[in-house]
């Protein structure tokens, strides 16, 4: 008997193992290739992706910087190619992570250090085994079962033996499809702020580092402003920002009229504490605390807590705009609630500008940041408060920047609403997860979810 993660089941739902479900369907689940079948120097810069452990996302691949190989070596090891509807798991450190391969991922290859399970056809949807898997009962599981004492480890064994629910077919769709349709929403919001931020991105450079509408009216363009397209509302907001970039440069190359000023002097720069200083109290309120980790990757089960009888400046709450100045250098505005302020994070605010034009700045700046602490790096590479003073800001008149920030301040705002529906979303769906998963949401009402849902 296979024990489940869920006491009470449907009569009509099975308990099996996951490698017993994939072998039904003529599936298996299976290590992708060794080391010694792909070296270092058959990776290349265009070709074949192949998935490794870092690429693996909460049920999605993260195409950002994976590797390559060619077509040729892609076909020799065509046993480990992935196809639509297999999950592949990574084999070492975070192993109970996982992402269904979707149709745009069909032919990549499982890549070293990655597992791959195969459902084949008819018994398993796979989209309802993704779900599934991502139960916290059964990540659990998989963890406890990893064997390796510095660093967690999986291998087909482990993973074939974890215990699956497998309901009737009908069930299984249901299942999938209302937690898909929340997941959907999840990521149109996200390739939303890819675009969103893409434009923003754009249109700052060109503002403030190319000098594009002051260059255009120098050469006496009829639209300086060409580059916002279809983002301006109408014709006379237009011609009123257009009226306020100036039409040269000053001797020090900036537009007439700028200003150059450190970043530290735009914004101001709040390091966090030492929390272990403010520790929670069992039974007690606390907050959870956010360290560069939770800047990275959001709140998990393994976020410390604290006491929040802190100075009110040190509590984070939604729309603050969070820099981690040592370590994996990142900045973000942060949506995952009320939280503490840890040291090596500063919180960044300023009673004179708006957000998304000093956020914009520190953005900018990022990769010199990122370079200065890496050549400082031993154990943990960081910047210095003198590195935020030279690091410089071009700010243009108050009039022009509040003209500006009718164009920037929705784009802005609007990723931060998106970040923060995607935060309800995920939330509604990790509710969702162990009812569905144990039958107490039953068929019946599995109609009206999805209707919910999708409205």
């Amino acid at each position: 008997m296979v024990d489940a993660p869920f006491q009470v089941l449907p009569e009509d739902w099975e308990i099996t193992t996951l490698g017993e479900a994939a072998q039904r369907g003529g599936g298996n689940v299976q290590t992708g290739p060794f080391g010694s079948q792909l070296h270092a120097s058959d990776y290349v810069a265009e070709g074949v992706p192949s998935v490794m452990p870092q690429n693996i996302g909460d049920n999605r691949i993260i195409e950002e910087g994976i590797a390559r190989i060619k077509e040729s070596d892609a076909e020799r090891l065509s046993k480990y190619r992935l196809a639509s509807g297999d999950i592949v798991y990574s084999r070492r450190g975070d192993v109970e992570r996982r992402s269904l391969v979707r149709s745009q991922n069909d032919g990549w290859l499982c890549g070293t250090g990655c597992l791959r399970v195969s459902f084949g056809k008819h018994h398993v949807l796979p989209e309802y085994a993704a779900y599934y898997l991502g139960h916290s009962a059964v990540r659990e599981w998989i963890v406890q079962h990893a064997v390796g004492a510095t660093m967690p480890n999986l291998n087909t064994h482990i993973l074939s033996s974890v215990p699956f629910v497998l309901p009737p077919m009908d069930v299984q769709i249901g299942i999938a499809t209302v937690l898909s349709a929340l997941d959907d929403k999840i990521e149109l919001n996200r390739r939303m702020n890819e675009t969103l931020e893409a434009m923003a991105q754009a249109i700052f450079r060109d503002w403030f580092v190319d000098f594009g509408p002051v260059r255009r009216k120098m050469a006496g363009a009829m639209d300086p402003i060409a580059i916002m397209g279809g983002l301006m509302p109408d014709a006379a907001r237009a011609s009123k920002l257009a009226a306020l970039f100036p039409d040269k440069l000053g001797e020090d190359d900036l537009p007439a009229g700028w200003r150059e000023k450190p970043l530290d002097q735009i914004a101001e720069f709040l390091n966090g504490l030492a929390l272990q200083k403010f520790p929670a109290q069992p039974g007690e309120p606390s907050l959870p605390v956010i360290k560069i980790a939770e800047l990275r990757g959001g709140l998990t089960e393994k976020t410390n807590r604290a006491s929040p009888d802190l100075p009110e400046c040190y509590i984070i709450r939604d729309g603050d705009f969070l820099f981690s100045w040592s370590g994996s250098l990142m900045a973000k505005v942060w949506t995952e609630g009320e939280g503490a302020l840890n040291q090596h994070l500063f919180k960044v605010s300023s009673a004179k500008y708006p957000q998304w034009f000093f956020a914009r700045w520190v953005h900018h700046h990022m990769p010199e940041f990122q370079s200065i602490a890496a050549s400082k790096a031993t154990t943990m590479g960081h910047i210095q408060r003198g590195h935020l003073s030279s690091a410089s800001a071009v700010c243009p008149p108050h009039d022009l920047l509040d003209e500006m920030s009718k164009i920037m301040g929705p784009l802005w705002q609007r990723a931060i609403h998106n970040d923060l529906e995607n935060r309800t979303l995920a939330e509604t769906r990790d509710y969702l997860l162990p009812r569905l998963m144990s039958g107490e949401v039953k068929m019946a009402a599995l109609g009206d979810l999805i209707r919910e849902v999708a409205e």
